[in-house]
């Protein structure tokens, strides 16, 4: 069974209702579906990652307050120009945060089946996904959208890496593995 439609059985069973020609979210008893994992791994990254970056940002290093932060997510996906400033912006900057986070756990869920070293060292591949996130936003997405700059100084480097292992890459990790792990065993 190739990964698309393994992915399908996992996740959709395709046990029509009664009176409904629909096909609904379906797991065996015990473990969850792939969905409810992505969604898991994505949701709890997605918070300990913005409540780290608010906790450090504007609590202890005082830099930003948590509404700008979160502004200056939504700012730097829609741009300069937004329609809105305040409470909108917030949101939508909370909205962009996820669909990142989520970008990241459903690439992991992909990839993990076809690379042996996901399998035997979850936690070492949890971090190394960690900084492999912070490639990706850092050198990629935010010069590649003229949002950011590179980072050159190596203190912002070291804690935005330290912040993506441990917040986005290795709860994901273990979320994701726990899931494969459920699967096999069954």
């Amino acid at each position: 069974m190739s990964l698309p439609e393994q992915f399908r059985s996992d996740c959709f069973g395709t046990k029509p209702t009664f009176m409904s020609n629909t096909i609904v979210a379906t797991s065996k008893p015990g473990r969850p579906s792939a969905i409810q994992t992505i969604l898991t791994a994505g949701l709890i990254a997605g918070c300990f990652d913005l409540l780290t970056a608010i906790i450090v940002y504007s609590v202890v290093m005082q830099k930003t307050t948590d509404v700008q932060l979160l502004q200056g997510i939504g700012r730097a996906a829609f741009g300069d120009k937004t329609f809105d400033t305040g409470t909108g912006l917030a949101l939508s900057g909370v909205g962009v945060h996820f669909f990142i986070a989520f970008s990241f756990a459903i690439f992991y869920f992909f990839i993990f089946p076809y690379v042996p070293f996901l399998r035997k060292q979850r936690i070492v591949s949890g971090l190394l996904y960690g900084v492999f996130a912070w490639c990706i936003m850092n050198l990629a997405v935010l010069p590649l959208f003229h949002i950011a700059n590179i980072p050159h100084k190596w203190d912002s480097i070291i804690r935005g890496a330290v912040i993506l292992m441990f917040c986005i890459g290795l709860p994901i990790s273990l979320i994701v593995s726990g899931y494969y792990i459920l699967r096999n065993r069954q």
